[in-house]
């Protein structure tokens, strides 16, 4: 018995030694600093291709505790290091869409219809969708999966509804690491969609590399268009529903936006914002929707807009984690949290401005951070 267990954990020293070896060959370090378990058990479903995997992987970087987020880390760090190998250190072989509009324009719907025509072309799709939170109970309905019944059963795709929790722009705050482990996951094509309220819904811009606006075959005239916001931050315009009794409506929406995009501002000076018609229902226009986004990818890849893109996309999303992260350093500080209940009743009953009570609360932070220095 002593001598099998002796072959036992030789056997697991020499799995274990090899494994480490099979990193540095690839030109990594282990990924794990730690021994969590379901650190690493999730990293190899993610890198395995499982779908459950991402699912789980993606519930660990949305979660707020304390410890999970420690885990979440070290997760997204082994995966980029992965990927870094595996591809390239900017992951240009990927392709991430932003799809936004407002309610009713089809956007669940266009999604599988682009979703299957990729799939049909040997792609794999992962689709973010990105719900409302509610202000009262803070739940999220999360039904975008169900408007996709047919892509959620191909193989080659993965639809993952998050709440935004608050968040504004349209994203949820963490749907950038999202798309990391759907790279890692071996997805090539990120379609992400928005909550889709209005013309403030373009927080999404600075994580994709194409960013899509869906607009209704009769949303307003040619002074719609000219709003600044969204419709100047779109690469790519599409007039949904262009069928039926809307194909008209379709074809006048068209010739406006393209007029009204000929006097905004550009964003690129390579690229040139397209607009198309097309239709979810009848596929009708969708194919020419792909190969110009597919153009789109092209340009700015020779170019070397889309390297640079991505690197400023990830410094805006740090600021952003940061300016999250600060608010939650504010009230965890032992001075405030003292005194906020007491200031807030001053302000409610008028004692003290709102910007008074902020400065109070702003000195006694202040004070708590010398403090600890001491």
């Amino acid at each position: 018995m002593l001598q099998r267990h002796y072959h036992c954990c030789r056997q697991l020293l020499t799995f274990k030694s090899s494994k480490i070896n099979c990193w540095a060959a690839a030109g990594i370090t282990r990924p794990f600093t730690s021994n969590d378990g379901k650190v690493q058990r999730i990293y190899d479903c993610i890198i395995g291709g499982k779908r459950h995997g991402l699912a789980e992987g993606i519930t660990l970087v949305e979660s707020t505790h304390s410890k999970k987020k420690k885990q979440a880390q070290e997760l997204l760090t082994a995966v980029l290091a992965k990927l870094k190998v595996r591809d390239n250190p900017h992951r240009t072989n990927t392709f991430r869409i932003g799809l936004t509009g407002p309610p009713g324009t089809g956007k669940s719907t266009l999604i599988e219809a682009l979703g299957k025509h990729l799939t049909a072309k040997d792609h794999k799709v992962a689709v973010l969708a990105v719900d409302p939170s509610s202000s009262l109970t803070g739940g999220s309905l999360l039904g975008d999966k169900t408007r996709m019944h047919e892509l959620s059963r191909d193989p080659n795709a993965f639809i993952r509804a998050s709440p935004s929790c608050g968040s504004l722009g349209g994203v949820a705050r963490n749907t950038n690491d999202a798309v990391v482990l759907c790279e890692g996951a071996g997805y090539d094509t990120i379609i992400i969609e928005t909550i889709g309220v209005g013309q403030s819904e373009y927080a999404v811009a600075d994580m994709v590399d194409m960013f899509v606006l869906i607009v209704p075959p009769a949303g307003g005239d040619e002074l719609q268009g000219l709003k600044r916001g969204i419709v100047e931050m779109a690469d790519l315009i599409l007039v949904n529903k262009s069928d039926g009794e809307l194909l008209i409506p379709a074809r006048r929406m068209k010739a406006e936006y393209t007029s009204a995009m000929k006097l905004l501002r550009k964003r690129s000076k390579i690229w040139i914002p397209k607009v198309l018609k097309l239709s979810s229902k009848t596929k009708e226009g969708l194919p020419e929707a792909w190969d110009k986004m597919c153009e789109f990818k092209s340009v700015m890849t020779e170019s070397g807009d889309l390297i640079r893109k991505r690197q400023r996309q990830q410094t805006v999303w740090m600021w952003n984690h940061i300016r999250e992260n600060i608010m939650d350093i504010f009230k965890s500080n032992a001075n405030v949290s003292n005194s906020v209940n007491e200031i807030e009743r001053e302000v409610g009953l008028g004692v003290l401005t709102p910007g008074h009570g902020a400065d109070r609360l702003l000195q006694l932070f202040r004070l708590g951070v010398q403090e600890n220095k001491l």
